[in-house]
């Protein structure tokens, strides 16, 4: 199902200038106790079930409160030395999926289900970086019911979700919206000195995410989890945070990504393509981009096969141009392992157009 969804993306909506600080939305740590560093929880609801009949003149049910009853339990609060997100459970074992970012370096956890007096401990899994993706693992699992995860394949524009998690410490936190687009490919800023992650396929959502929702859940009216909250969109012109623009990580990405982590402690395959070489981003004299500089090529790699050397300065991948490392990561992003593309590159002051069949990007 993961193959497809990649397979499927139509089109590259980058959403770089859009993304707020840090990780999308950060609680601070010095806020209060149930402060923490950036995270963002949100939970889809599609407009395939009614928990039960409208009662008020408007379309659509006037209460989704047994929907909130249904995944309310499976909806963890993570907290960390560093802040605290949200996590939503996959299974008896006590395995909880969240947002990479949530995690950050911690290796021990204290999660707690809405209405717990106490935190229990976890530990980490495993994380995957690049799809902003960790899973960690309660000690005691006693309790702790599994969520329903929906085919986010399936989800469509205008379909009713709801987000749910911890925003700002608040437990069980509920906000309504629409999927507003798929197939969106956003890209988190940098921090604390990691690289920007770009992910495919994300999902647009009206449905509030503030700080402290990211790892949550995105679920359907039937009570399905179809996205993992991960990021808000802020003013491009640095004037706080957008309202209504938030984007969640697919659920059939979540739950594949998540598997591998689970069995094999690590991602064995990642879905997602690679050019196959070491890059940097090109400045000129007067400090504006100038393009992605090849640093170095791997053996064997698609860039190598197909004559990129270092010192080759790649200006455009397909139709996207690559003014810098983020622009080239989205237009990856937006390929598969195999697809042949066109790379115009700049070598000696000429430029050229170079056909690269893309590679697989490594695993964790």
């Amino acid at each position: 199902m993961i193959t497809a969804q990649r397979l499927r993306r139509a089109g590259l909506a980058t959403a770089a200038a859009l993304v707020i600080g840090g990780s999308g939305v950060a609680i601070g740590a010095a806020a209060t106790d149930s402060s923490a560093s950036g995270t963002t929880a949100a939970a889809v609801v599609t407009a395939t079930a009614t928990p039960r009949p409208a009662t008020s003149a408007g379309p659509g049910p006037a209460s989704y409160a047994n929907v909130v009853r249904q995944v309310l339990p499976s909806v963890v609060l993570i907290r960390t030395g560093n802040g605290l997100g949200s996590g939503v459970v996959l299974d008896r074992s006590g395995n909880i999926v969240t947002n990479a970012h949530v995690a950050g370096n911690a290796t021990k956890f204290g999660v707690q289900v809405a209405g717990d007096t106490a935190p229990r401990s976890a530990r980490l899994v495993g994380s995957y970086p690049p799809d902003d993706l960790a899973v960690i693992r309660a000690d005691n699992p006693a309790g702790l019911q599994p969520a329903t995860f929906g085919d986010s394949d399936t989800v469509q524009a205008g379909d009713v979700v709801l987000a749910i998690g911890n925003p700002l410490g608040l437990s069980g936190s509920v906000t309504q919206g629409i999927i507003s687009a798929t197939d969106r490919a956003v890209t988190e800023p940098s921090e604390d000195g990691s690289p920007a992650a770009t992910l495919p396929g994300a999902i647009q959502t009206s449905a509030p995410i503030n700080p402290g929702n990211s790892g949550g859940a995105l679920v359907s009216t039937s009570g399905q989890v179809v996205g993992i909250p991960t990021l808000a969109a802020g003013s491009p012109q640095g004037g706080g945070q957008a309202q209504g623009i938030g984007f969640a990580i697919p659920s059939n990405l979540a739950r594949d990504i998540a598997t591998q982590i689970i069995d094999t402690g690590h991602v064995t395959n990642s879905h997602r393509a690679a050019l196959g070489a070491e890059v940097a981003t090109v400045l000129g004299a007067d400090g504006t981009t100038g393009g992605v500089g090849v640093v170095a090529v791997t053996a064997g790699g698609g860039a190598e096969r197909a004559g990129l050397r270092p010192g080759d300065v790649i200006k455009s991948v397909g139709s996207a141009q690559t003014p810098d490392t983020t622009a080239l990561t989205a237009a990856l992003a937006a390929a598969e392992p195999g697809d042949e593309v066109t790379v115009t590159i700049s070598r000696a002051s000429h430029d050229q157009d170079v056909q690269v069949t893309l590679g697989e990007l490594a695993g964790s």
